[in-house]
């Protein structure tokens, strides 16, 4: 089976996790490409860069809440100002250690984040994103078509 995300885009100021999670979906058959930055506004560079085809763009963002200067609502309310053409598609996943019920809610509120799971990413995990968000067509629906 080919893989079905191109590129993924991890998001956290922590050099550590970034690694340890950068690891995990390197590792995993389904996943191709990963980016990492360590702050808020390096990911709204690169989506910049993006914009003006000068980097990959993700199908799947996995975003830390609590960074210094620019936290993970702060990237999301600049995230949607960018033009439609260059987020379509991609998927936001916050990545998070906290248990705050409040970053919960608040997450399910946000049309931008398609998701919310607790850090550090697993192998487990990551299947679970692809089932959930970057379903295979359904093989019945391929047969009726041959």
């Amino acid at each position: 089976m080919g893989k079905l995300v191109n590129c993924v885009l991890l998001i956290d100021d922590d050099k550590a996790i970034n690694f340890f999670n950068e690891r995990v979906v390197t590792k995993h058959s389904s996943f191709d490409m990963v980016n990492t930055v360590q702050s808020g506004k390096a990911a709204l560079e690169y989506l910049a860069a993006v914009k003006n085809q000068k980097a990959t763009k993700p199908d799947l963002i996995f975003l830390d809440i609590n960074m210094p200067a620019m936290n993970g609502w702060e990237f999301l309310m600049e995230f949607s100002k960018f033009d439609k053409s260059t987020i379509a598609g991609i998927k936001v996943i916050l990545l998070s250690t906290s248990s705050n019920p409040d970053d919960v809610n608040m997450s399910v509120k946000n049309h931008s984040v398609d998701d919310f799971i607790s850090k550090p990413l697993s192998k487990g995990q990551l299947d679970n994103v692809l089932e959930k968000h970057f379903p295979l067509p359904d093989d019945n629906l391929v047969n009726e078509f041959i």
